[in-house]
């Protein structure tokens, strides 16, 4: 089945996978024409990619990056809990996120602001507190960070497989991405929130119009780290285990194929990914869309992706940009110059750390 999320499952090294960067775990099997081996797209724009400046240094362990109207930037610092404001190159702290307990891969992850901002002053956090995964609403006003307020918990947690990015679909509701909290069957599982794309309000009740009225509208996913919107279709990028890594279109109701599925299965009921490539090659987390192409973040595999789309289909061949020069990528967002801002993640412990990180890069896109 063609037509469902895009998800990216988060692969970890303990007993029954492998971590993000793990060195083993590249699978055997051929890589099929959706591996991102080809050289060019077919029947899509050639796009060409810039690293034009350096935004920002000294940055540790960056993971959600979201942009305010003056066109500031805040970004999370997954470790240590602080969320930093990026203006004009500088950069300032703003505050921490109450509460946030970090492990090998969780922390303070996502964050989105309100699409009402400034008259609703809200930005929006995903972050591991200890024995779940939260999504909390916190007041944003002349540069600090005040009261804030759970909105949804009991997402499951552990030191690995938490998910965490959040973005606004041009609904206005808020959309979530989550682990399977290291245990398989939470993805499967109706009443469990793991392995899961969340649609709430931003009280955190479900978004009306979501499958059978729950909070998640598709299930089946292993560890959900990028989401981005092409109009109306969302795209997911999500963690294989030890073999195949992937990009989903989405489709409420859908159900991903984790456990049973890792990749292209053409298992009856499950929908297969639209992209999917080795673990060495991907290990994929933020995602962005701009020009008719998804753009993804590979920690892993040092690169940055660039997966022509349309209409929830891939319509060219991946192609990879910066390998190894920067060393792992964790978060893209498009900036409101039509540029990428593309955020490093040498600093997390699995990486190789360079002077300056890590960093923020912006990166612009030209297409022909």
């Amino acid at each position: 089945m063609r037509g469902r999320a895009a998800v990216v499952v988060a692969a970890l090294a303990l007993v029954s996978g492998c971590s993000d960067d793990s060195p083993s775990g590249a699978g055997t099997a051929p890589a099929p024409a959706s591996s991102g081996t080809a050289s060019g797209p077919r029947g899509a724009a050639a796009v060409s990619l810039t690293v034009a400046s350096t935004v920002a240094t000294g940055i540790e362990v960056p993971w959600g990056l979201a942009f305010l109207p003056d066109k500031s930037a805040l970004v999370a610092e997954r470790d240590s809990g602080k969320i930093k404001r990026i203006a004009d190159g500088q950069v300032s702290e703003v505050g921490s996120v109450d509460g946030v307990k970090n492990s090998s891969e969780g922390g303070l992850l996502g964050l989105a602001v309100d699409p009402g901002y400034p008259g609703k002053p809200y930005i929006y956090a995903y972050y591991s507190g200890g024995d779940d995964n939260r999504i909390a609403r916190i007041t944003y006003q002349d540069g600090k960070l005040s009261d804030q307020q759970v909105i949804l918990d009991g997402i499951p947690a552990a030191a690995i497989h938490n998910g965490g990015r959040l973005r606004f679909g041009p609904d206005g509701f808020l959309y979530a991405g989550t682990g399977d909290g290291s245990d398989r069957p939470n993805s499967q599982a109706d009443d469990s929130l793991g392995g899961k794309i969340l649609r709430i309000t931003t009280e955190g009740k479900a978004a009306p119009g979501n499958p059978d009225g729950r909070v998640w509208i598709t299930k089946g996913h292993r560890n959900v780290q990028g989401l981005a919107f092409d109009g109306n279709q969302l795209y997911a990028a999500e963690f294989g285990q030890n073999t195949w890594d992937e990009l989903n279109a989405i489709t409420p109701g859908s159900n991903y194929g984790w456990p049973a599925a890792e990749g292209i299965s053409q298992l009856d009921g499950m929908t297969d990914p639209i992209a999917q490539w080795h673990t060495a090659d991907a290990s994929p987390s933020g995602i962005a869309f701009a020009k008719g192409y998804v753009f993804m973040a590979s920690l892993r595999g040092q690169r940055l992706w660039a997966i022509p789309v349309a209409g929830g289909k891939r319509v060219g061949e991946p192609q990879a940009f910066f390998t190894n020069k920067y060393g792992r990528l964790r978060t893209v967002e498009l900036a409101p110059d039509g540029s990428l801002w593309v955020t490093t993640s040498n600093t997390d412990g699995r990486g190789g750390t360079r002077d300056g990180d890590d960093r923020i890069l912006r990166v612009t896109i030209s297409t022909s």
